[in-house]
């Protein structure tokens, strides 16, 4: 992997794209080339119990129960070296039936949020191909967007303290799509704005 940087998109149509993926309505669009950094990455992978399709595909003895959730939810390890079962000679073997953890999973994220990966999060693969995305900003609308994003990321990241537990990100990447996913709260005409920590917690919960 280079550190050259790659074309994201415009932006625009990305956060309303991601948006949508996280409601479920879509799958992300991501451009992943050859890139296979997040299937290496020591991940775990949630599947629901709805998601018949990708369970049908995946061998029962990589499952367990996902810890804190629902009878029926598991998830699905890595191997020693931190790479997905699925995946054999970076070819991801169920592509066509992967789960929605994966068929939603954009690490453009983080650079739309003006986000970093730390090293506490220990996903170094990631966190390389991550700083090589490079959005483009067409319209004055999509500066404004992008704008918005990542004044919601900074204010959730400013203000945790003030955050009911329940509301705060666990982690960067979930930082960055809550960001995302409330960023309108931060527009107003166009031009970014600061709303009350009430605001963004009832946005926060409404949007989880």
């Amino acid at each position: 992997m280079t550190d050259s940087p790659v074309a994201a998109g415009d932006f625009g149509p990305w956060v309303a794209g991601m948006q949508r993926a996280v409601r479920g309505e879509q799958d992300s669009d991501v451009p992943c080339g050859a890139c296979t950094a997040c299937c290496r990455s020591a991940q775990f992978i949630h599947i629901a119990p709805d998601e018949t399709d990708a369970l049908a595909h995946i061998p029962a003895e990589l499952l367990f129960p996902a810890p804190r959730m629902p009878k029926g939810h598991v998830l699905m390890g890595y191997d020693e070296q931190g790479a997905c079962p699925m995946l054999v000679d970076d070819t991801c073997t169920i592509y066509a039936h992967r789960p929605r953890t994966c068929r939603t999973y954009d690490c453009r994220v983080l650079p739309a949020a003006g986000v970093q990966l730390s090293p506490d999060d220990a996903k170094p693969l990631i966190a390389s191909q991550a700083v090589r995305w490079r959005f483009s900003h067409p319209t004055p609308v999509d500066e404004s967007l992008h704008a918005a994003v990542r004044a919601a990321a900074r204010f959730i990241g400013e203000h945790r303290s003030e955050l009911p537990a329940e509301a705060v990100p666990p982690t960067t990447t979930h930082l960055a799509v809550a960001a995302v996913m409330i960023h309108d709260l931060f527009l107003d005409a166009g031009v970014v704005q600061v709303p009350s920590v009430d605001e963004v917690v009832v946005a926060l919960r409404h949007r989880r």
